[in-house]
């Protein structure tokens, strides 16, 4: 995949199909999945958004790492992920599992409270044991005040606002909206990312009129394939960023 290219690259295209669209040669090759990790400590989870937003940030550092790129050692593994559908998985740790799962290979990004940890893709039935033990129940988390207005500059990740998904659910989404907003930029534009430290928000579109608006905008968006919780194809995450190059609406 180009680092220039700002059209729709095929692991995009794969990453927004529905699963009952016509057979794609990506279904054929072996499947990855990138494990993200959250803490949620029984006395302090996070909050919800704070969540989100740092789960989306994880992602964006992984693919932005030295060792994700060239001949870097997570190379060949976000390459083959990256070819298939974008799966991710969001589990829970805390107390000892979290210290477990810190000790594999991966990136830590802590948010305001929160904290996630993201790893290497791996197989889809190749799970480390640390992880695969982990809950991916249990992400039910709130937000105690409402959230506040995006800061100036920073990519907005607008969330349906007639789909109910969970914690994990939703934060798996704004992963996938900040990979395609990250694959639409060019170099110079990741580098600047990058350098600001990923700034971003998760908010949800204030109406279904809003939200309308946003998916026919021309705008990188998500469509679910369906595993889990929603409807296959079901527009979940418009990723939106000063920049970031706008295509022709789907029709």
């Amino acid at each position: 995949m180009s680092t220039e290219d700002t059209s729709n690259t095929p692991a995009e295209a794969a990453a927004e199909a529905p699963v009952d669209t016509p057979a794609d040669p990506r279904d054929e090759a072996p499947q990855f999945v990138l494990p993200l990790v959250v803490r949620i400590e029984k006395d302090a989870p996070p909050a919800r958004t704070d969540a989100l937003e740092t789960a989306a940030r994880a992602v964006l550092e992984i693919l932005a790492d030295e060792r994700s790129n060239g001949d870097g050692e997570w190379a060949e593994a976000i390459h083959d992920w990256q070819d298939a559908r974008i799966r991710k998985v969001v589990r829970r740790a805390r107390g000892a599992e979290w210290r477990r799962a810190a000790t594999l290979p991966g990136i830590t990004v802590t948010g305001e409270h929160a904290e996630v940890r993201v790893f290497p893709p791996v197989p889809l039935d190749g799970w480390p044991k640390e992880l695969l033990k982990l809950q991916v129940s249990g992400t039910d988390l709130d937000d105690p005040a409402a959230p506040g207005e995006p800061r100036p500059g920073a990519a907005v990740l607008w969330l349906n606002p007639e789909l109910d998904m969970s914690a994990g659910k939703a934060m798996a989404q704004a992963g996938h909206g900040a990979q395609l907003v990250w694959w639409r930029l060019s170099d110079a534009q990741r580098k600047a990312w990058r350098a600001a430290g990923f700034p971003l928000a998760v908010r949800t579109a204030p109406s279904p009129e809003r939200w309308a608006e946003l998916t026919g905008s021309g705008l990188p968006v998500v469509r679910d394939a369906g595993f889990t919780e929603i409807a296959p194809g079901s527009c979940t995450v418009v990723g939106d960023f000063p920049g970031v190059p706008v295509l022709d609406a789907d029709v």
